[in-house]
C-alpha cells in the first residue's frame, strides 16, 4: 500500500499536531533565521528577541493574560521547576502539595523530588478501583487549609478527562492555596481564559493542538505571585535591564521577566512561531466543531465494536481526544503495527488506545482506523 502523508488518518494530535502548511512555514521560518543569524552585521539580537516576543504574545492572546505575566520555557517540567524555585522560602514547608493520579508523570517525577528539599509531603489523589481519571469531588474531598499548592490536571493524557476548573479553583481559593494548571492536553483546541477564574500559574507547551516546535514551552504567573517569587534560577535577564553587570546591584526585574535567567533560547520560538500565527488565523469554533464530529464518529465507531472508552462519553467532560481501554487479546502494539501499514497513525500507553483527529484529520480517515480496528478485534 501506497503511504498516505495527507494527515487524512493522522490521530496524534495529542501529542504533534500537523496542518497542511507546516513544513513549508517551518521551513521558510528557519531559513529566514539562518540568514539573519549568518549576516555579518549586529542585528541578530533584535530580531531574535523580537520573535522570542511575538511567542509570547501569541501566547498571551490565547491565554487572556495580561502583558508581563507569561514567559517562555523548554518544557512544562522546566517551567513548573522554575516556579517551584521561586516560592517564597518556608511557604510550603509542612504543607501537603497536591495533584491528581492522572497528572502527567513528568511533573510527578519532578515534584516527589523536591518534597523533601522544600518540606512539603507530595499528596496524589488516588484514582477510583478500576478508573482511568481522578473525580473531581474525590480531590475537593482531599483538598484542605493544609494544601500550600495544588497542580491541577486540566485535560488527562491517559483519559482525556476534563476538570472542572472553575469549582476546583473556587474550592482552592476557600482553602487559601496557591493553584496552577498544567493546560498541555488542551491549550488551542479548547478556550483556556487565566483570568476567569483566576489563576496563579500556568504550564504549557506548544506541541499538539498548537502544532509547534518540541522545547517551546510556556509558563504564565499572575502578578500577585510574581510579586512573592525570586527565582533561584536567574541571571543576567532576571532584571529590570538585562546589561547591568554590577556583581552587588542585582534586583528582580517587576514583572514576569523575574523568572528569565541566561540568554534566552529562541530557536524553539522561531521554529513554533509560523504555527502559532496559523493557529491565529482559524476559526477557533470551527476547529472545535471538526473534532467534535470526527469524536462523536469515533465513539459510535467504538460502541458498535463493543469496545469500553477510557474516556469521558460526554464531550463537555472530555478534552479532544477519545481514548479506548483496549481488551488483553488486542495488544496495543500489534494494532498501531496493523494501523502503521494502512498509513494510520495513532499511539497507545499501555494498552490504552489514543485517538486525537484534528484539523486535517478527515471523515474518511475515521472510517479506516474503525475499519483496521474492527479487523484487529476479529
Amino acid at each position: 500500500m501506497t503511504a498516505l502523508f495527507d494527515g487524512s488518518r493522522y490521530f496524534l494530535y495529542h501529542s504533534i499536531g500537523q496542518y497542511a502548511e507546516k513544513s513549508t512555514d517551518m521551513a521558510r521560518a528557519m531559513a529566514e533565521f539562518a540568514t539573519v543569524w549568518g549576516r555579518a552585521d549586529d542585528g541578530q539580537w533584535p530580531y531574535a528577541l523580537g520573535l522570542r516576543q511575538r511567542f509570547i504574545d501569541r501566547w498571551r492572546a490565547i491565554l487572556n493574560a495580561p502583558e508581563g505575566t507569561v514567559t517562555t520555557s523548554e518544557s512544562v517540567t522546566s517551567a513548573l521547576s522554575s516556579l517551584m524555585g521561586a516560592l517564597p522560602e518556608g511557604m510550603l514547608q509542612g504543607r501537603r502539595l497536591l495533584v491528581a493520579g492522572d497528572c502527567f508523570p513528568s511533573v510527578h517525577f519532578l515534584l516527589s523530588g523536591l518534597q523533601d528539599r522544600l518540606g512539603f509531603t507530595l499528596d496524589t489523589v488516588p484514582l477510583r478501583q478500576g478508573a482511568t481519571w481522578a473525580e473531581d469531588e474525590d480531590i475537593i474531598a482531599r483538598w484542605g487549609e493544609d494544601v500550600g499548592l495544588a497542580l491541577l490536571t486540566w485535560i488527562s493524557s491517559t483519559s482525556s478527562h476534563r476538570s472542572d476548573i472553575p469549582a476546583l479553583v473556587a474550592h482552592g481559593r476557600r482553602m487559601g492555596s496557591v493553584i496552577g494548571v498544567d493546560i498541555t492536553q488542551g491549550a488551542g483546541l479548547l478556550p483556556f481564559d487565566v483570568m476567569a477564574p483566576a489563576i496563579d500559574f500556568t504550564l504549557s507547551t506548544s506541541l499538539k493542538w498548537m502544532c509547534g516546535s518540541p522545547g517551546a514551552g510556556m509558563l504564565h504567573v499572575a502578578a500577585p505571585l510574581i510579586a512573592r517569587c525570586q527565582p533561584t534560577l536567574r541571571g543576567w535577564f532576571s532584571q529590570p535591564n538585562p546589561f547591568n553587570w554590577d556583581f552587588d546591584r542585582f534586583t528582580y526585574a517587576p514583572d514576569i521577566r523575574r523568572f528569565d535567567h541566561g540568554t534566552p533560547g529562541v530557536m524553539a520560538c522561531a521554529a513554533s512561531l509560523a504555527a502559532l500565527d496559523w493557529h491565529a488565523g482559524q476559526d477557533q469554533a470551527a476547529l472545535l466543531a471538526h473534532n467534535r464530529a470526527l469524536s462523536a464518529q469515533i465513539l459510535q465507531g467504538v460502541d458498535a465494536l463493543g469496545l469500553p472508552l477510557a474516556s469521558p462519553r460526554d464531550a463537555n467532560q472530555r478534552g479532544g481526544s477519545v481514548m479506548l481501554a483496549l481488551p488483553a487479546d488486542m495488544p496495543a502494539t500489534g494494532l498501531l503495527a496493523a494501523f502503521r501499514a494502512n498509513s494510520i497513525f495513532a499511539d497507545a500507553r499501555s494498552q490504552t488506545l489514543r485517538l486525537s483527529p484534528g484539523v486535517l484529520t478527515t471523515t474518511e480517515g475515521v472510517t479506516a482506523m474503525l475499519d483496521v480496528l474492527a479487523a484487529a478485534k476479529r
